[in-house]
């Protein structure tokens, strides 16, 4: 096994910053679209829902082939490359769109550009520290990303209100942060040598990997049914009476809560274990999206949205650590495509049932609906059989 220091290191730095950029150039634009797509494109609730459900679920299916095939081949920053490019050459393109279709067709392509580059890059990151601070190290990486979605909002802020510039304008601005983090990550970021799978056929269904990961997966995804896109957290703060121009400050604000706690929670399942933070997190997310449905002002949803970042903070880098802890070191890629298509395949329902939800009985039953689910995966996962801390390998 490669000896790896006990410091985050220059590849973990780096993606991380690539992930800054591609944060705020996406973020610029996030939290805007489905303003976007409501008020100039006519969208309706369930629509918005069909949208970031079906990208997410493309996604995560190409994400669980290009982690297979970086456990086959020798370069994982090859599908790096290609995903982060391609997302950023089409996102700046829905400022050229006129019907919700468009925008359909454009947010796919670019989770297409996600689902190729994610599960590789988070091997490689992996593979690029000692295993006693995975943890940390995924922790560190998304709060860099969620860094990036604290700037990108705020820019898109400053250019709406200082410049009163359209929300298309907004929109074409994402190309320059999108090319700064492939330029990052072309100079940067260096392949780790790791052994390979290659050969190996039946491991491409992953019947090698343990009983605990598949039993940790299940609940995982029984979570994701109840987690449903945060656009509709957007619509319900603009419900309660937050300005349209303040929503992007309102996405900054959860990002930056999601920013600074996220290398702590990562660093604090290395020390106590990764089992009670997600099983903390997922019940902060119930409780949070409960207070949604009851909400009833707009400054319930400031003290919302920054609760909520807490959740991301204790499980966004906890639930990849333990992925990569319950399976043999040649296999991460694949688990990691596993966890990540579980999340998306599960992203597309969840979206749909609670705009649906939404849609027929009002956004406070929607959010219990979710709150509901939540609960119920926290209690499921105190009796899944994984782990605790971190495994290091032989």
């Amino acid at each position: 096994m490669r000896q790896h220091s006990k410091r985050l290191g220059r590849n973990v730095i780096s993606l991380g910053a690539v992930s800054f950029f591609t944060d705020v150039a996406s973020e610029m634009m996030y939290p805007l679209l489905p303003v976007f797509l409501a008020s100039v494109l006519g969208a309706s609730a369930s629509f918005i829902g069909v949208i970031e459900g079906a990208a997410e679920s493309v996604a995560a299916l190409l994400k669980l082939a290009s982690g297979w095939w970086s456990d086959r081949v020798k370069s994982r920053k090859g599908l790096v490359v290609a995903g982060y490019v391609l997302a950023s050459v089409v996102r700046p393109f829905t400022a050229a769109t006129h019907t919700a279709s468009q925008v359909l067709g454009i947010r796919v392509t670019d989770r297409i550009g996600k689902g190729i580059r994610s599960t590789p890059r988070d091997a490689l990151i992996a593979e690029s520290v000692d295993p006693s601070i995975r943890g940390r190290a995924f922790g560190f990486h998304a709060a860099a990303d969620n860094a990036g979605a604290v700037v990108g909002p705020l820019i898109a802020f400053g250019v709406l209100y200082e410049w009163h510039t359209p929300l298309r304008t907004v929109f074409w601005l994402t190309a320059i942060p999108g090319a700064l983090a492939v330029l990052v990550l072309w100079i940067f970021v260096k392949d780790i040598p790791h052994a390979t799978s290659a050969g190996n056929r039946p491991q491409m269904l992953g019947t090698d990997l343990s009983s605990r990961f598949w039993g940790y997966l299940a609940v995982v995804f029984t979570f994701t049914l109840g987690n449903s896109t945060d656009a509709f957290l957007l619509l319900r703060a603009r419900q309660l009476g937050v300005a349209i121009a303040l929503a992007p400050v309102l996405w900054a604000l959860l990002n930056f809560i999601k920013s600074i706690t996220g290398t702590y929670g990562g660093g604090l399942s290395d020390r106590i274990g990764r089992k009670p933070l997600i099983i903390g997190g997922w019940m902060v997310y119930a409780a949070v999206y409960l207070a949604f449905g009851l909400a009833h002002s707009a400054w319930q949803a400031w003290v919302l949205f920054a609760v909520y970042g807490v959740f991301y903070g204790m499980t966004e880098g906890t639930e990849k650590a333990l992925v990569v802890d319950l399976v043999p070191s040649q296999r991460k890629g694949t688990a990691l495509g596993w966890y990540n298509l579980a999340i998306g395949i599960g992203a597309l329902p969840a979206s749909l049932l609670f705009g649906a939800i939404w849609d027929s009985a009002g956004a406070p039953r929607a959010f219990m609906f979710g709150a509901a689910i939540a609960l119920a995966a926290s209690l499921g996962m105190i009796f899944v059989n994984v782990r605790s801390g971190a495994r290091v390998e032989p």
